[in-house]
């Protein structure tokens, strides 16, 4: 029994933004069917593969964000297909698409009509510009994946080195910040629902998620006028907060308030830094010439050596690769890696756990990515079956 056990979510979503929303209630307990387009989610066929993807029914992408749901396929160009989904609309508590606007009403599925069926669903969207019932503009209609979302919201402009050009994060955070925010969402639409008995559309759209993402070159361009660009891994107010050459790779030490600042120069035995720039604004000002007073001690310490002298005095941390995560026994003790089997292959695969722990309601994955229309039977019931036997 996981906390959203009681909620039936119809997942019209492909790609990553609708799936990794989707999969986070999957995680929590809810009943996710995955109602795919004919040949099924575009992303099914994307690598890596543990093997050979002829014999593997999908790859990585689409395991790791669809564990745990179940899949039957529809085309809504068909009557009969758009009949089956309104009947399990009737049953839903929610539905969840990330198609362009007007796309399900162009198939005579819009929010308005689902509500016929069900008066008090909770339909929830996630788009790139957001939907015209939350706000019109004359961006929607438009595609958009996590590269565009990340450019107009001042991500990339904010990324990168000084003297590079504007650079995207490494993530997905365009996709993955904005399925969050909607799942928050549809959770709050739920706890309303419960007080009041009635539905709503929830809409997120990236663009604005991007907006809220960056909050600090929002508050900073309203205080100072100044638009805020890359500064690298420094921080514009906090110093130090940056990452250091070490002589085995890289270390990240956030020792900005005056207590840290301290302890930093007594394990570096410069004393006389702590002596001469005591406060925030002396060390912002002469953040370039400390900057390389401390890179000169850290190009001397080794990783290890250094967090190991800074721990439980000064914040401090290594950049790990994955592979170094696969082997932190903190990410095993949280359970942040999790085997789940890889239809067509000889062997499990690892996929990143759920980081919300609840003491009764635990999420977690519950079992691998479905296969093609795999639940057909399960979720359609006797009308499946009857198809079966026609065919």
């Amino acid at each position: 029994m996981g906390a959203l056990s009681n909620l039936r979510v119809l997942d019209l979503t492909q790609v990553l933004a609708g799936p990794y929303c989707t999969m986070l209630l999957a995680d929590l307990g809810a009943d996710v069917v995955k109602i795919e387009r004919p040949g099924g989610d575009m992303i099914r066929s994307n690598p890596p593969f543990v093997d050979d993807p002829e014999e593997e029914a999908y790859g990585g992408y689409f395991q790791s964000v669809n564990r745990g749901k179940k899949s039957i396929e529809l085309n809504f160009r068909e009557e009969e297909d758009r009949e089956d989904f309104l009947s399990l609309v009737e049953e839903a508590d929610i539905v969840v698409e990330n198609y362009r606007s007007g796309t399900m009403e162009k198939y005579g599925l819009g929010y308005e009509t689902l509500t016929e069926y069900n008066e008090d669903i909770i339909y929830s969207s996630i788009r790139g510009f957001g939907d015209p019932r939350t706000g019109e503009t004359d961006r929607q209609g438009q595609p958009s994946f996590d590269l565009i979302a990340q450019a107009l919201g001042g991500v990339m402009e904010t990324t990168g080195q000084p003297d590079g050009p504007p650079t995207k994060t490494g993530p997905g955070v365009g996709d993955l910040f904005t399925a969050t925010l909607n799942c928050i969402g549809i959770l709050a639409a739920v706890n309303h629902r419960e007080q009041t008995g009635e539905g709503q559309y929830v809409d997120t759209g990236m663009y604005d998620s991007m907006i809220s993402f960056t909050e600090r070159a929002i508050y900073q361009q309203s205080y100072t006028g100044d638009a805020p660009t890359r500064r690298g891994n420094s921080h514009p107010t906090l110093f130090p907060y940056n990452a250091f050459e070490t002589d085995d790779g890289y270390a990240v030490i956030a020792a900005f308030n005056n207590n840290h600042w301290a302890e930093l120069c007594d394990v570096m035995d410069r004393e006389d830094l702590a002596e001469d720039y005591p406060t925030t604004p002396e060390r912002l000002e002469h953040r370039d010439a400390l900057r390389e007073e401390i890179a000169e001690w850290t190009r001397a310490q080794t990783n290890d050596e250094l967090v190991d002298k800074l721990e439980g005095r000064v914040p401090a941390a290594p950049v790990q690769t994955t592979e170094e995560i696969f082997d932190d026994p903190h990410v095993h003790t949280r359970d942040m890696l999790v085997p789940v089997e890889q239809p067509g292959a000889d062997t499990d695969v690892e996929i990143a756990g759920n980081p919300i722990k609840m003491t009764e309601t635990n999420p977690k994955p519950r079992g691998r990515a479905p296969l093609l229309d795999e639940h057909r039977e399960e979720v359609l019931g006797e009308k499946a079956d009857t198809e079966t036997a026609d065919d």
